[in-house]
């Protein structure tokens, strides 16, 4: 007797978005999609795989993600790819080759899966999904308050602004960090026996992310470390002072948060995050900052950009805790056949119907079944209504017509009165 095969499972930390779950992913997308159209930001589409280069040159060599978290592998031609980490880099490289940045602003946005060889748990996972905006060509702070305008509409499109937090810093110039950073490293320095391993490593490549170390056996040393914000030179707390005016007059509601750094070199001045203390450790579900530093980097004239990405999975947990979501049912109508007449008449009706009204999501019940049965699936599809026809409906060129969901006796009716009751019905829900 052959030995039964052990069935495949999917790889550890890359899951499997399932019917009943992928309605509220585009629930939060198609949310998404209409705030960024609201303020004229247009979608680009990238590739998943870029030259290992391009993350090195960004992201930088003597980084956790460089050195420990990319996919990385050689195709057959023997060059080095990897499966994005992130999503910035791609987008800068994308508009760089293509000539987007002469002489131009942009504001632009995509949307897919990135891969980090991570640890997973609950809210990181190793392949996970990412909404990402840039902006290209724009100085001021104003661009900086429109980031933050579009993100806080969209956590009240969605229902959890009260679950997130704003916090807002500076990170000034990179010759104002570079002073900031010998003096950060002194004081790191005469605390060595606080220090854990993670920021003793990290002390000589990247002391500034140790200021965004959650290690509670460190938290007093760090509250007493010296704080960038007063590094600041005058140009830099203009654009700060500016953003932050520019947040109180429009209401926006913040906090100051010294410590706050991204994990990457290339950002500079504004740095913010939305956070939620509803999601345990892992509480940013949207992060960004300026990086106009990376476009010189990347082999581009100097330029300004500023950019944001959320977590979709994160932003769908904190979705999950809400009783208000309003998921629309993937069909509308269940058509139900019964007989060999029936069977070809409701095949043809299908097409009618969908010809004539645009929009709505109707089922048909294939592979037979006694009405008992179609019945159990048609509730179970969350149709609004069953449409009904046996052999003598066939006959007679007529359909019963069944409301699923609330009271109301059943009718009989000819193809052409269903197609105008059912169009009535959906024009009705297309106007809720």
């Amino acid at each position: 007797m052959a030995k039964q095969q052990q069935a495949i499972q999917a790889i550890r930390g890359m899951h499997d978005i399932l019917p009943e779950q992928s309605p509220y992913w585009q629930w939060l997308e198609k949310h998404a999609r209409h705030v960024l159209a609201a303020y004229g930001y247009q979608e680009i589409r990238l590739p998943i795989v870029e030259k290992t280069d391009l993350f090195k040159r960004s992201i930088g060599e003597v980084t956790d993600i460089v050195e420990k978290e990319m996919y990385t592998f050689d195709d057959r031609n023997g060059d080095s790819l990897t499966l994005r980490p992130e999503g910035t880099a791609g987008c800068l490289r994308a508009c760089l080759e293509h000539g987007l940045l002469h002489n131009q602003t942009h504001r632009l946005w995509y949307y897919g899966p990135m891969f980090r060889h991570e640890r997973p748990q609950k809210g990181r996972y190793r392949q996970f999904y990412q909404l990402g905006v840039e902006t290209y060509g724009m100085p001021g702070p104003d661009v900086d308050a429109e980031m933050i305008l579009l993100t806080d509409r969209l956590w009240k499109k969605i229902g959890i602004r009260d679950k997130v937090e704003l916090q807002l810093n500076s990170l000034g110039t990179t010759e104002e960090r570079a002073v900031y950073r010998g003096k950060l490293v002194e004081y790191f320095k005469h605390h060595l026996d606080v220090l854990d391993e993670d920021s003793l490593r990290r002390l000589e490549t990247n002391p500034l992310r140790i200021l965004d170390s959650k290690n509670p056996d460190m938290q007093a040393m760090l509250r007493e470390a010296p704080v960038l914000l007063e590094h600041l030179g005058e140009d830099s707390l203009l654009h700060f002072n500016s953003l932050k005016t520019m947040l109180d007059d429009l209401g926006i509601h913040y906090r100051l948060n010294t410590r706050l750094v991204r994990g990457l070199d290339y950002y500079g001045k504004t740095v913010f995050e939305w956070v939620t203390d509803q999601l345990g450790s892992q509480g940013t579900i949207c992060a960004g900052g300026r990086y106009d530093g990376l476009i010189e980097q990347l082999g581009g004239k100097a330029n300004h950009a500023i950019g944001f990405a959320m977590g979709m999975e994160r932003i769908l947990a904190l979705v999950e805790q809400l009783e208000t979501v309003n998921i629309e049912p993937s069909v509308d109508v269940y058509l139900i056949r019964v007989g060999q007449e029936a069977e070809k008449a409701g095949l043809l009706l299908g097409e009618r119907i969908r010809d004539s009204i645009d929009g709505l999501k109707l089922q048909l019940n294939c592979g037979g079944g006694s009405f008992k049965s179609q019945f159990k699936k048609a509730d179970k599809s969350g149709a609004a209504f069953a449409i009904i026809i046996g052999d003598d409906e066939a006959q007679r060129g007529e359909v019963a017509l069944k409301s699923l969901r609330i009271e109301q006796e059943q009718m009989t009716l000819s193809h052409d009165a269903l197609l105008e009751t059912l169009k009535a019905w959906h024009d009705k829900q297309s106007l809720v």
